[in-house]
């Protein structure tokens, strides 16, 4: 009788030691699991299931139908969370100002003009974009876009467009394609028939295009210091340019309505972008069509001409308290189906590279000209705030016959830039 109630007495003991070790594995195993991510970022947990995944948005009026549709998809690809995704109107040209004013009220997920980048990541606004996510982007991304999204070798930021930028719409049926690739043949061509071409020099965005085209340079150093080559021996040549363009009789100046309501009528070609598509397109029907912006005699040699670049971004807020479902989203907010889609909808150049050259947008005139374009364009990146006025005044000087000497009005307007 003792022999059999040993042997039971070392079976329950045995049978004891199994089952803790069995539930201590199982713990182990669910806490790897509540560590893991299913993009491969190290930044953030995933949510206990069952609990409510709140995020914010940010996006601008126009898109709020376009970002619901594409939130609602979200949502029904990742059924296994319990998604609260609220939409808000906050446009990009005014998503740094709001987050500055109320960051603890800001949007877990928002989209912004790349230029605010530098502000962003000054005030520690950004989740930086690492791992699986990191990856797809440079992937899947121009390189142009990517480096707009960039900070010190730091990835903060999903492309979402590459539209931003500016080229030359021109009237078929008064310019050839050969015609608009040389200013002085444009100004030529047009001025014969009695028309005109627009180009808005008195404005520091597109008149940076003729000194960029020279080599001159423009940004910040490590220092944070402003600094501005556009009174060099090239800044000079190239403002001497911009004096024979807008002494041309066939040369206009104006805002953009110049361009909108002329194009077709008196108007042969305007330099602008994207925005006007729709409207340059009602005006001109059959004849309407894009390019690059041309070349202009810069010192007896012809130059292409250059141009600022712009994206615009989607991020991740850094006080976001679900940072891994932020970046997912925003990764969805900006992968290859939804930037057709904003093409689609609302007619947003792609900065997704397979997006890009889709038939669909290589069809589009004006974002075939702006693809062409980017080969020679600048990221608006580290421009200094007091960049814009200076040569806004410039502008307006070259056109207004100014007499005072070049170098003067160059060195005039670089001492304003870096003061």
């Amino acid at each position: 009788m003792r022999k059999t109630l040993a042997i039971i007495l070392a079976a329950l003991m045995l049978f004891t030691l199994f089952a803790c070790a069995s539930k201590d594995d199982n713990a182990s195993t669910s806490s790897g699991n509540q560590g893991s991510e299913s993009t491969g970022s190290s930044q953030g947990n995933q949510a206990a299931s069952g609990e409510a995944i709140s995020l914010k948005v940010w996006g601008s009026q126009d898109d709020q139908t376009m970002l619901q549709g594409m939130i609602d998809a979200f949502k029904a690809a990742n059924p296994d969370k319990n998604w609260d995704i609220s939409l808000m109107v906050v446009g990009e040209n005014d998503a740094k100002t709001r987050y500055l004013e109320d960051p603890a009220a800001a949007a877990d997920v928002f989209a912004f003009a790349h230029d605010q980048l530098k502000d962003f990541v000054n005030a520690g606004a950004l989740y930086e974009v690492s791992g699986k996510w990191k990856e797809n982007v440079i992937a899947d991304n121009g390189a142009g876009s990517v480096d707009a999204a960039s900070r010190d070798g730091k990835l903060y930021a999903f492309p979402m467009t590459a539209d931003n930028g500016y080229f030359m719409y021109y009237d078929s049926s008064v310019l050839s394609a050969s015609d608009v690739q040389s200013f002085d043949k444009m100004l030529e061509v047009a001025g014969a028939a009695g028309k005109k071409v627009y180009m808005d020099i008195g404005n520091g965005w597109y008149i940076a295009s003729f000194f960029l085209a020279a080599g001159c340079e423009v940004g910040l150093d490590g220092d944070g210091n402003e600094f501005c080559t556009f009174n060099d021996a090239n800044g000079v040549k190239a403002a001497e340019a911009i004096k024979a363009i807008v002494a041309n009789s066939a040369y206009l100046h104006g805002d953009g309505a110049i361009l909108t309501g002329g194009i077709g009528d008196t108007v042969a070609a305007g330099v602008s972008g994207t925005w006007d598509a729709d409207a340059i397109k009602e005006k001109l029907g059959p004849n309407y069509n894009a390019a690059k912006l041309p070349t202009f005699t810069l010192g007896g040699a012809q130059v292409q001409m250059s141009s600022f670049a712009g994206y615009k971004l989607v991020g991740v807020n850094r006080s976001t308290s679900h940072p891994q479902e932020a970046m997912d989203l925003a990764a969805w907010l900006t992968n290859y189906d939804n930037q057709m889609k904003r093409f689609e909808d609302r007619s947003m150049g792609p900065s997704n590279t397979k997006a890009a050259a889709s038939a669909e947008v290589q069809a589009a005139a004006e974002l075939a000209a702006l693809a062409a374009q980017a080969a020679y364009a600048v990221a608006q990146n580290d421009v200094p705030d007091n960049f814009w006025e200076p040569t806004k005044a410039l502008g307006q000087q070259l056109i207004s016959g100014d007499n005072t000497p070049t170098q003067e009005l160059l060195d005039e307007m670089v001492d304003k830039i870096v003061s």
